[in-house]
């Protein structure tokens, strides 16, 4: 079965499971005497075998002869799109968004269009971001030998795994520059390369990306990693010149390295992490452990230093990472629930590599707790960022750095079984502190829940009435510093 024949079957099979909820639809515009067609991402979905329960039309009908005909039919409608053309509806679980045909101009120093509707469907396939998306099928019989619209050779382009826009891609990214993401998103979603000509006008157009919102930015940047192939995308992004503007610190990685001071390609490493990351996965993609693996080494380019010898050295640059790594994420408007994961597991992913380097003295019972106690609810992206980070070509020290994270491993299950440790407490709280003390809530109460905190890490559990001693003890010390 060639490529394109699949593409058909594909329609066909995914088109079939929609075509009550189409076909009724279809019919409604064409008895009031308006042309309807599937659209879109809806289009190259379904002939990519995966349509979803979302889908887009558009149409000749004005945006209230729209709501004048699927009202009473529809389950329910929605207008927040009204002023862009768009009505929305739901039928039998299925949700539309219907358009009126678009042809509108944009203004080139702000990327926001003047709408206007168009009066062809030529008019409002052209103004569409890429040949794949600027596909249609006529309903209510979208199985007429006429049904398929397809002006640019979208079919095409899906059957050989290239994206093309449908006019020139100058134009079209001068029009709209998000679409240079699109593009890169897309390239990793589908796993398809950018025709040579596209790839030239990013590259040409590259600044242009710098007046698109950041809240816009960030959401193609999401989409692309959490695709199935991000390492396309964002070699895509580096290679046109727009991760330059978007994610700098990404290009930064690509460190010169000269014949007397030889050090792994950070930038290569980096993509090697994220990929391995990915295949350590087990709840489906993940956005904080990708881009925890993407941003992990990005303080390295500012701690480089060349060492007498020809080695170089990279001190803290787990710290200066994950400051970055927040700050950039910020500006991104990514919101809190991201940026700390992520700010934590950029500082944490170094912590392990003292554990096991000298046989003799391995980690303490104390230090796995505070490992623990540390990496909090990011524990498990911890243990698989930590393994993904390990990218060595050196067979014996891959396998002796998988044993030694194993053996963490084990020790950190024997002791949470033992002391629930991801919930581990000082052996008093706050209240008996303070019934002890004979104190009332202040500073006081917060350094010595500290310090009680810190002994149940290094110790481990005690009972009461040994962490009452310990307490007294501390306060005896300590009282005067809190009485000035």
């Amino acid at each position: 079965m060639s490529r394109l024949t699949e593409l058909q079957s594909n329609a066909v099979r995914e088109l079939v499971q929609r075509s009550p909820v189409l076909v009724e639809l279809g019919e409604r515009f064409a008895a009031a005497g308006h042309r309807v067609h599937l659209v879109g991402g809806s289009v190259r979905d379904a002939l990519l075998g995966r349509l979803g329960d979302d889908l887009d039309l558009t149409t000749d009908a004005h945006p209230e002869a729209v709501q004048a005909l699927v009202g009473g039919w529809a389950e329910a409608t929605w207008d927040a799109g009204i002023a862009f053309g768009t009505v929305g509806l739901q039928k039998n679980g299925v949700r539309i968004e219907v358009t009126t045909y678009r042809a509108e101009a944009y203004d080139r120093t702000s990327r926001k269009p003047t709408v206007a509707f168009g009066t062809t469907l030529a008019d409002d396939l052209v103004r569409r971001d890429f040949a794949l998306n600027a596909m249609a099928l006529a309903l209510p019989d979208w199985r007429a030998p006429d049904a398929f619209v397809d002006l640019f050779g979208g079919m095409q382009d899906l059957a050989d795994g290239v994206l093309r826009t449908p006019g020139r891609p100058d134009d079209s990214f001068d029009d709209d520059p998000l679409r240079m993401l699109r593009a890169a998103r897309f390239a990793s979603q589908l796993g398809f390369t950018v025709a040579p000509e596209v790839d030239a006008a990013m590259t040409d157009r590259a600044e242009r990306i710098t007046i698109v919102s950041a809240e816009r930015i960030r959401g193609e940047l999401e989409k692309l990693l959490l695709g199935a192939h991000p390492r396309k995308g964002l070699t895509l992004l580096v290679d046109t010149g727009l991760a330059e503007h978007v994610l700098p610190e990404l290009p930064a990685l690509r460190l010169e390295i000269d014949e007397h001071h030889q050090h792994k390609d950070v930038y290569e490493h980096t993509l090697q992490v994220l990929e391995r990351a990915i295949g350590l996965e087990d709840n489906g993609p993940d956005l904080v452990l990708r881009l925890a693996a993407l941003l992990h080494d990005i303080g390295k380019p500012a701690t480089r230093r060349l060492e007498p010898g020809g080695g170089v050295s990279f001190h803290h640059h787990e710290v200066k990472g994950a400051h970055l790594a927040r700050k950039r994420l910020k500006a991104l408007t990514f919101g809190k629930d991201v940026v700390e994961p992520v700010f934590l597991l950029t500082e944490m992913h170094l912590r392990f590599h003292g554990y096991g380097q000298h046989k003799d003295s391995p980690w303490t019972d104390a230090a796995v707790r505070r490992y623990v106690h540390d990496a909090g609810d990011q524990l498990d992206r911890l243990h698989k960022l930590t393994r993904s980070d390990c990218t060595t070509r050196n067979k014996r020290r891959a396998a002796s750095l998988s044993a030694a994270y194993d053996d963490l491993e084990r020790r950190i299950a024997v002791l949470t079984e033992q002391e629930e440790l991801r919930a581990i407490r000082p052996d008093l709280n706050g209240e008996q502190i303070m019934e002890v003390l004979g104190l009332p809530p202040g500073r006081a109460v917060g350094a010595a829940y500290k310090h009680l905190l810190a002994l149940r890490m290094e110790e481990g559990p005690h009972t009461p009435e040994q962490a009452r001693v310990l307490l007294l003890d501390w306060w005896d010390k300590s009282r005067t510093s809190f009485e000035h």
